[in-house]
């Protein structure tokens, strides 16, 4: 098992105390485990403030929890450990955030932005020449459908379909066995997203990488991923292995973010709020495929 976490909990100092000085705490994770495989990707859906975010910030070694382990090849991500294995560990990971643009140093050109990685490689020890990591990050540039002309751009001077390809060149740049994509695609428009997906998964067959997809997008998990958890209120309520069976699922929250997705179908008896939830939508015209109706919430 390459990635492994086991009853994850996290909790955060409650803002309003109810006495001067209290240090009362609101747990935001409730128990959360997972696996991952070589080469697989796991899909974690949810809706804004389900804990889905928090819950990979906790994978990739940036916020340690309150109790639970992580384990990557068998390694404690937060317990003791020699340096080497620490830092076998860092490099294996690696993310894609949401905002592109405030993951990319503006001030920086492509080659700044993608010379990042090789920064953090010698940090920790690798030989890089220059001329290695120029031809390097020329061929990052050709793996992600760019070429060497972007070297000496600058973000303000990409598209967000280029500047998130870009992103993920630095990403890969590591070396990782592991990738976070944290709503990586989120904020391109449909077609880019398409793109993007299609040119991770060549990457994880080229690769062997694996992935964890944490997104609010039920139609790009489908699309993309092999396994999928259903985050709710900072617990899983559904676990699909076999997204052939999707609409098997017997959870209401998930059938409800099911329902939300037009062509996919549910197994078993209609649901005439449901159904009349969507009539209106269609008097109003409501998109549905960009507004899921989530126990009486509307989630853009």
């Amino acid at each position: 098992m390459l990635l492994e976490a086991k009853d994850i909990r996290v909790s955060f100092r409650k803002e309003n105390q109810t006495r001067l000085f209290g240090r009362e705490r609101q747990e935001v994770l409730h128990g959360l485990s997972i696996d991952l495989k070589e080469g697989e990707c796991l899909g974690i859906i949810g809706e804004s403030g389900s804990g889905k975010s928090t819950f990979g910030r906790v994978l990739c070694g940036l916020l340690a929890p309150d109790s639970g382990t992580v384990r990557l090849d068998g390694l404690n991500l937060y317990g003791r450990l020699p340096r080497v294995d620490k830092a076998r560990i860092q490099s294996s990971i690696s993310i894609v955030f949401q905002d592109y643009t405030t993951s990319a140093n503006p001030r920086f050109r492509v080659q700044g932005i993608i010379g990042e990685s090789f920064r953090a490689l010698r940090l920790k020890g690798a030989n890089i020449s220059r001329e290695t990591q120029r031809k390097e990050t020329i061929e990052l540039l050709e793996r992600v459908g760019l070429d060497e002309s972007f070297l000496t751009r600058y973000p303000h001077e990409l598209s967000g379909g280029q500047l998130q390809r870009v992103c993920i060149a630095r990403a890969v740049a590591l070396k990782p066995r592991f990738i976070l994509l944290d709503e990586a695609i989120s904020s391109l428009d449909a077609a880019t997203q398409i793109q993007v997906m299609d040119l991770l998964k060549d990457l994880r067959r080229e690769l062997n990488l694996s992935y964890v997809f944490i997104t609010h997008d039920l139609t790009a998990i489908t699309y993309f991923c092999d396994r999928v958890r259903f985050l709710h209120n900072g617990s899983f309520v559904e676990a699909v292995d076999d997204m052939s069976r999707i609409g098997d699922i017997r959870n209401a929250y998930a059938r409800d973010l099911l329902r939300a997705v037009m062509g996919i179908g549910i197994h078993g008896a209609p649901d005439p709020e449901a159904e009349a939830r969507m009539e209106r939508d269609e008097e109003i015209g409501t998109p549905h495929g960009d507004v899921m109706h989530v126990q009486g919430q509307v989630l853009y």
